[in-house]
């Protein structure tokens, strides 16, 4: 009888400890984000995770189950940050853009996004973690441009680096013989939804067009004369391409937040180009028989070249406004516009230009 009083108050005691275990045991208030492989999305609270299975509670559908071959990624999201007006927004695949630049943010896996502006489209792809791949080109697809991005994060989460790159090529236009790169480095400070960020680069173009100067082989070219006409010889042209033109890049952009669909966007750009060529002039006149007074044979001088310099300050101001109606699509306008001087120098001669224009920019974007 002792023996049964004994066992049955151990049992009691083991019934009561786990039941007030079960009561410690604090229970998951995360919301998760939910991501199918066919790009369904759920948003709520775990209830439980068999392995096989993923019991979530959601405030539109109830208590869902979800088969973990089914499942892509499961992240924790956080109400006030990714949400907005109790809608879901994320961090934004938007959000690693401003007008033209980028900022130092990657694009989260499996996330890309396209864009179309007035002069043409993107697209943008995440390869990996840190590293993105885009194709940027006009409305008749040329020229086109290839761009790489590498970002690096630290540990503290508002401070992150980058590198990229723009390769581009006239493409159809001038059989491909234009070419065109810029290469840049970035630091962005701050958060997805506010944040500044200091870019150095460097650019290069040559379009790869004739430079239009008409010169030619210099020499004699003989003058006969056919069925009673001067043939006048043709003479033999001297073509001459466009030099490179070279300009370091510094530039200056941010986004803010100033309400719950909208940001105010600000990209600079500062552009210093320089481009060395030649100012070229060339002599050539009929030689007449003294004689006869006939025309003889035509005279084409050397080529005299002078070098000319041009160099140009540019800069690119693009303020605007971001409206994000939806995770998967936005819309921003700039009033962009470009203030530069240019100063042209050749031997004893200083001649500078100073110009402004307007550049309108409307950009759609789209995530995929």
């Amino acid at each position: 009888m002792k023996n049964t009083l004994i066992l049955l108050f151990l049992f009691l005691l083991a019934s009561q400890w786990n039941s007030l275990s079960a009561q410690v045991e604090p229970a998951d208030t995360n919301l998760y984000r939910v991501v199918k492989y066919n790009k369904q999305e759920y948003i709520g609270r775990i209830l439980n995770d068999d392995g096989r299975e993923v019991l979530l509670e959601t405030s539109s559908l109830g208590k869902i189950y979800i088969p973990k071959s089914e499942i892509q990624s499961i992240t924790i999201i956080h109400r006030e940050i990714d949400f907005v007006n109790d809608e879901y927004r994320g961090i934004g695949v938007f959000t690693t853009r401003y007008q033209f630049s980028t900022n130092a943010f990657p694009l989260q896996k499996h996330e890309n996004y396209a864009l179309i502006n007035l002069y043409g489209p993107e697209v943008h792809f995440s390869v990996s973690k840190n590293f993105s791949i885009g194709v940027m080109a006009t409305w008749i697809a040329s020229p086109i441009v290839l761009a790489l991005k590498y970002t690096i994060p630290t540990r503290n989460e508002k401070l992150n680096f980058g590198f990229g790159t723009l390769l581009g090529s006239v493409g159809y236009l001038n059989q491909g013989k234009g070419f065109g790169g810029l290469h840049w480095a970035m630091a962005t400070y701050g958060d997805r939804k506010n944040n500044v960020t200091l870019s150095l680069g460097y650019s290069y173009l040559n379009t790869g067009l004739q430079s239009g100067e008409q010169m030619y082989e210099p020499g004699n070219y003989p003058i006969t004369l056919t069925n009673g006409y001067w043939g006048f010889p043709n003479l033999t042209p001297i073509q001459f391409k466009t030099p490179t033109t070279k300009a370091p890049i510094l530039g200056l952009a941010g986004i803010a937040s100033v309400g719950k669909k909208a940001s105010f966007v600000l990209d600079m750009m500062f552009i210093f180009g320089k481009k060395i060529e030649q100012s070229r002039s060339q002599t050539y006149q009929y030689v007449y028989d003294p004689s006869t007074g006939d025309p003889s044979y035509t005279y084409v001088g050397p080529i005299n070249s002078i070098e000319k310099t041009t160099n140009s300050v540019n800069c690119l101001i693009m303020p605007g406004m971001r409206f994000q109606k939806s995770e998967h699509t936005a819309f921003q306008v700039s009033l962009a516009g470009v203030i530069g001087k240019s100063t042209i120098q050749t031997i004893g001669s200083l001649q500078t230009t100073r110009y402004s224009f307007p550049v309108p920019m409307c950009t759609w974007f789209y995530k995929f």
